[in-house]
């Protein structure tokens, strides 16, 4: 396999060997609060003083103007907060442009949520704020500016001397983010006119962690961090000694060698560019083709999805501009404000150049690229040469979403649910207005068919596996509803121009197979060609015309009980990430996989009430649907829920599925929760599942029998987790621990 190659410096740059090197002796021989008056304490302090004055050095202020943060989003909330709620008294208008990063507009936001006025400036094409907009949008009661150098996503650099001039014009503070402009650019703030410039030490190849405000002498801020007298009482908090000497150190590096460096990075971008449009004359440069980055090169590729693309180029690492769902595409606000056509604005990848960036590394990385564009791009001929051989298979990253989560969002749906033709057909049994998990049509008195029909992207590495879970997960509904499946069809969506038709064989093999343990065939089924792997069944089944299980038939002093731990989602989603341990990994898999049929079949012996099975729209959306369907209300007992081992440590790391947020936003409406279930817990109840258990509703008095039976036959996760209450308006109510 080729050696990596790195070209995201946008998001991050490597920490730089002599910033390393400056910063070793502070890990632990000099290690003194530099408030300390003793010679611990003195030799930190003119270390913190000495990177005060590289990093006034760079940007030609005096050292005073210098304060320390914990980085560029701290450095921008202060200056924006800072100054407005100092001024708040002489006004309460602020200006910004539509495609400042989110460090700056949700500090906008938030201030506009407390009364504060926002005007936010168009862009054009190129991603360039026209200076007479801003000058138009000034008022009597504005008090701040607020425009990035230069942009994160297209590079292009603002006409920020003009703006400042115009802000010193009209008396109104003006604040720039310097985040990705500091060390490829030069970062004059005297010649730009700002009064506020905030830096990130992670973009310019300092520590993580660290940054820096100029703060003009004259201009006040309240203070965001309230303490003590650190930093001449401008932020409190005991100085980062260790980082803050790593960015000063980066501060000089980046001043010395910046002509140099910016030579070296637009060389680098400019000849990925020419390689690439040379090879594929229909890519879109997307920015300023002068005024930009030295770095930057944000290119659309026409009818490809970033994401899919992303996924291909397993070697160069870059960054995707939108991302596609199932039900939309989700573009940058960046490429939104610059009015990017959407088949351009779906394909459009950012790669960024830095200091280390070699001639190989941009050739291989062509190289890379020409030929994964190639095999997206949408066919005009049948292709004779089908792809054979590409060495080991992990499914997931050949695809965006991940099973069941990639789902319509269930509040979208229910929309398009509603405008359906009305049934009249009496032989319907249940159809799509019940949100039941199959439909159920009449055959004759003693006989009706269960249908349904499911399919998704894989979850799971291995082929075998995601044929194998997508089976189960298609059968689970037939058991849901109290039915024995009869038989399946397959339906297959496939990129035969990247991956072998083996890894098609080897999805449906696990399919047949866990077909043929449910005890049915699967008689054909049909296929297309697909950007990325889905597969699904349709299954039919059997029922008696009055057996069949429904979600309309829940009875208040029902209890509920869960035959699966909840948790799958968010696993598959760190398997894809590559935060899932083996161990892990395999026990949600193996969950996915097995058959709801035993539990299917206890079930049968019972007097159960209400039954659904719980997939994409998680725990609390299929119950919403059985609580809206049947006129009650449930209560949930957190503690009670089971869940998968490692599960929470996996969503503290952030690996939510989509389709999981959605979810909790779905139930909203209809859910109270306890206050001392915290958010990630409330994500992780939400979480889209993969083939879920049952969920059962069924009277009180026998629920504990029939846990107590599933139990014995090896569905040892089974679990009374609520009680359905009556209620005039369905509710669903999650108690704490």
């Amino acid at each position: 396999m080729d050696k990596p190659i790195y070209l995201d410096y946008n998001a991050t740059t490597p920490i730089d060997a002599e910033v390393a090197a400056a910063m070793l002796p502070y890990l632990d021989q000099f290690f003194g609060n530099p408030s300390s008056s003793h010679r611990f304490g003195i030799e930190t302090k003119k270390a913190v003083e000495k990177a005060r004055q590289q990093i006034a050095t760079l940007l030609h202020c005096q050292p005073d103007e210098i304060v320390f943060t914990s980085g560029g989003s701290e450095s921008n909330n202060w200056a924006i907060k800072g100054i407005a709620y100092q001024n708040r008294h002489n006004g309460n208008h602020i200006i910004t442009s539509a495609i400042e990063h989110p460090a700056v507009s949700e500090v906008c936001g938030f201030l506009e949520s407390q009364g504060f006025e926002i005007s936010t400036i168009p862009v054009d094409e190129f991603g360039m704020v026209n200076p007479d907009d801003i000058k138009k949008a000034i008022r009597t009661s504005t008090i701040l500016i607020t425009i990035m150098h230069a942009n994160n996503e297209v590079g292009t650099i603002q006409p920020i001397s003009e703006i400042g001039e115009i802000a010193n014009r009209h008396g109104v503070i003006f604040h720039s983010d310097g985040a990705q402009s500091v060390g490829k650019i030069e970062t004059n703030v005297r010649k730009l006119g700002v009064d506020l410039f905030s830096i990130a030490g992670h973009k310019l190849y300092a520590p993580k962690g660290i940054g820096a405000l100029y703060i003009k002498r004259g201009v006040t801020l309240q203070k965001l961090i309230h303490g003590a007298d650190h930093e001449r009482n401008y932020r409190a908090g005991t100085e980062n000694v260790l980082e803050i000497v790593g960015l000063g150190k980066a501060a000089e590096v980046s001043g010395r060698d910046l002509l140099q460096n910016i030579l070296q990075m637009k060389k680098m971008r400019d000849q990925l560019h020419t390689t690439l449009q040379k090879e594929l004359p229909d890519i879109k440069l997307n920015g300023h083709t002068e005024k930009r980055l030295p770095n930057t090169l944000s290119l659309s590729f026409p009818k490809i999805e970033a994401n899919t693309m992303i996924s291909e180029l397993e070697n160069v690492a870059a960054s995707a501009g939108a991302a596609c769902h199932a039900d939309n595409v989700e573009v940058s606000t960046v490429l939104s404000a610059m009015r990017i056509p959407v088949d351009f604005a779906m394909g459009t990848i950012r790669f960024s150049t830095g200091r280390y960036t070699s001639n190989e590394e941009i050739e291989q990385a062509a190289n890379s690229i020409i030929a994964v564009v190639r095999k997206l791009k949408p066919k005009t001929k049948i292709d004779t040469n089908p792809v054979t051989d590409i060495g080991e298979v992990k499914l997931t990253k050949y695809t965006h979403g991940l099973g069941c989560a990639c789902k319509i969002r269930p509040q979208y749906l229910e929309k398009v649910l509603k405008d359906l033709p009305i049934i009249f057909d009496k032989n319907v049994l249940i159809g799509a207005n019940t949100s039941d998990d199959a439909a159920v049509y009449k055959i004759n008195n003693e006989t009706a068919i269960v249908q349904s029909v499911d399919f998704f992207t894989p979850v799971v590495d291995d082929p075998y596996y995601f044929g194998a879970i997508a089976a189960a997960n298609a059968l689970s509904d037939i058991y849901a509803m109290g039915a024995k499946p009869l038989f399946a069809l397959n339906i297959v969506g496939f990129p035969d121009n990247r991956l072998p038709m083996q890894v098609l064989k080897d999805i449906l093999k696990g399919a047949a197979d866990k077909a043929a343990e449910a005890g049915i065939s699967v008689l054909g089924g049909h296929t297309v060609e697909d950007t990325e792997p889905k597969f699904g069944m349709v299954v039919t089944g059997l029922i008696h015309p009055d057996k069949v299980l429904s979600n309309s038939n829940s009875q208040p002093g029902d209890a509920l009980i869960l035959t699966k731990p909840i948790g799958t989602g968010i696993i598959s989603t760190a398997v894809k990430n590559g935060l899932a341990n083996n161990t892990i990994a395999i026990k949600a898999r193996n969950i996915m996989a097995s058959l709801n049929m035993k539990a299917a079949e206890l079930m049968d012996q019972y007097a159960v009430n209400a039954c659904t099975d719980v997939t994409g729209f998680g725990l609390t959306g299929h119950l919403k649907e059985m609580v809206e369907a049947s006129g009650v209300s449930a209560e949930i007992f957190l503690n009670k829920i089971p869940l998968i081992n490692g599960v929470y440590e996996l969503a503290m790391a952030g690996t939510i599925p989509g389709g999981t947020k959605n979810n909790l936003d779905f139930v909203s409406s209809i859910t109270n929760w306890s206050d001392s279930i915290s958010e990630i817990m409330k994500l992780i109840i939400c979480d889209a599942q993969t083939s879920g258990g049952l969920l059962i509703s069924i009277a009180e008095n026998i629920a504990g029998k029939l846990v107590a039976d599933l139990k014995n036959n090896g569905i040892e996760d089974a679990a009374i987790i609520g009680k359905i209450t009556k209620s005039n308006v369905p509710k669903i109510i999650i108690k704490g621990l």
